[in-house]
C-alpha cells in the first residue's frame, strides 16, 4: 500500500543527500509530475532550487499564463521565451522520433545555460515510471530521458519509480489545488506530437484552438475527472469539404479521449454522441482551415495515447 506521508519524508531526505548544498534547477511544466517534484525538492533544498518554464511555442492555449499565475509566488520561477528557437529547429522535420530528440536536446541546452547563469549543478526532473519504461522498451523516447551526449548537469528524479495515480496522491497530500492534481497529462514535446508531419504555424494554431474546444466541452459535460486524456491532433493530410456553396480542401482534426490508470494501457470509453457532434461543429465552424473532424477509437495497445 502506497503511503504518501512516508514517501514524502523519505524523498525529502534522499533529495538532500543527492543535492547537498548545491544549486538545482527543475523543468516546470505545470503538470502534476513536475509540480510535485518541484515541491519535494523545494522542501529539501529551499532557495537553492530554481524552477524553469520554457515557452516552446508548442504549448496549449493560455498555458504559459496559467503556469506563471500558479507558481510565481510558490517557487523561484524563470520563464524563458524560446518559441523562435524551437520552431526554427523543427522546420521541415516530419519524423516523430527526430522531433522528440530535437526538442529534448534544446530543452537540456537551455537548462544548461540557465544553470551556468545561476551556478546550478543539478537538473531535477519529474520523470515517472511509464516514461523510462516506454523509452527502454523503444516504444517512444521521452524528452526527459533521451538526454544528449555531453550534458553537464547531474540528473535527480525523485518520482522515477512512481505511476501517475501515486503522484496524484502525493499532490493532494502536498496541498496542491485540484487544477494541478487532476490536470490531464501533456506530452513533454507539447503540440509537436499532436501536429503530425511537418510543424507549421498554421497547423499549430489549428491544434491549439481545437484542443481548447475539446477541453472546454469535456469539462462542461462533467467528464474531465473520468477521462485520463482528451485532446485534438492535426493529421498530416487534407480532405475535401464544403463551406457555404464552395468546395474546400483543408486539414483533418482527430479527437481522442481515453481512460487509464497509469498510462501503460488505455481504453476508449463510450462518449455521448451529442458531445462529439458539438465538438465537431465547433471546431469546423470556429477554427479556420479545418475540413472535417474524426474520432479515434483505438485502445492502447495497439496504439499509444498520443499520435506520435
Amino acid at each position: 500500500m502506497f503511503n504518501p506521508k512516508e514517501f514524502i519524508n523519505e524523498s525529502i531526505e534522499e533529495i538532500k543527500k543527492q543535492i547537498g548544498n548545491r544549486k538545482a534547477i527543475i523543468a516546470l511544466s505545470g503538470g502534476v509530475d513536475s509540480s510535485v517534484a518541484a515541491l519535494l525538492t523545494s522542501k529539501a533544498i529551499g532557495d537553492n532550487l530554481t524552477a524553469v518554464f520554457v515557452d516552446t511555442g508548442l504549448m496549449r492555449k493560455g498555458e504559459r499564463e496559467e503556469v506563471e499565475k500558479a507558481f510565481k509566488d510558490k517557487l523561484n520561477l524563470i520563464v524563458i521565451d524560446a518559441k523562435d528557437k524551437f520552431l526554427e529547429a523543427l522546420k521541415g522535420v516530419k519524423d516523430p522520433e527526430e522531433k522528440r530528440k530535437i526538442i529534448g536536446e534544446l530543452f537540456i541546452r537551455i537548462f544548461e545555460e540557465v544553470a551556468k547563469d545561476i551556478g546550478a549543478e543539478v537538473l531535477v526532473q519529474g520523470t515517472i515510471a511509464p516514461d523510462w519504461i516506454e523509452t527502454e522498451g523503444k516504444i517512444k523516447s521521452h524528452h526527459n530521458i533521451a538526454l544528449p551526449s555531453g550534458m553537464v548537469l547531474e540528473v535527480v528524479e525523485p518520482l522515477r519509480e512512481l505511476y501517475k495515480d501515486e503522484v496524484r496522491v502525493l499532490a493532494k497530500e502536498l496541498g496542491l489545488p485540484d487544477s494541478i492534481v487532476y490536470r490531464q497529462p501533456f506530452p513533454g514535446p507539447g503540440l509537436a506530437v499532436r501536429v503530425l508531419g511537418e510543424i507549421t504555424e498554421e497547423k499549430l494554431n489549428i491544434c491549439r484552438e481545437a484542443n481548447a474546444i475539446v477541453e472546454e466541452e469535456v469539462k462542461k459535460a462533467g467528464l474531465d475527472r473520468e477521462l485520463w486524456q482528451y485532446f485534438a491532433a492535426v493529421l498530416d493530410c487534407k480532405a475535401t469539404g464544403v463551406k457555404g456553396d464552395e468546395r474546400e480542401y483543408n486539414w483533418i482534426v482527430a479527437v481522442r479521449m481515453v481512460k487509464s490508470l497509469d498510462a501503460m494501457t488505455a481504453h476508449v470509453p463510450e462518449i455521448p454522441f451529442d458531445l462529439l457532434k458539438k465538438i465537431s461543429k465547433r471546431i469546423t465552424s470556429e477554427v479556420p482551415n479545418v475540413a472535417r473532424v474524426v474520432f479515434d477509437i483505438t485502445d492502447k495497445p495497439p496504439a499509444t495515447i498520443e499520435f506520435e
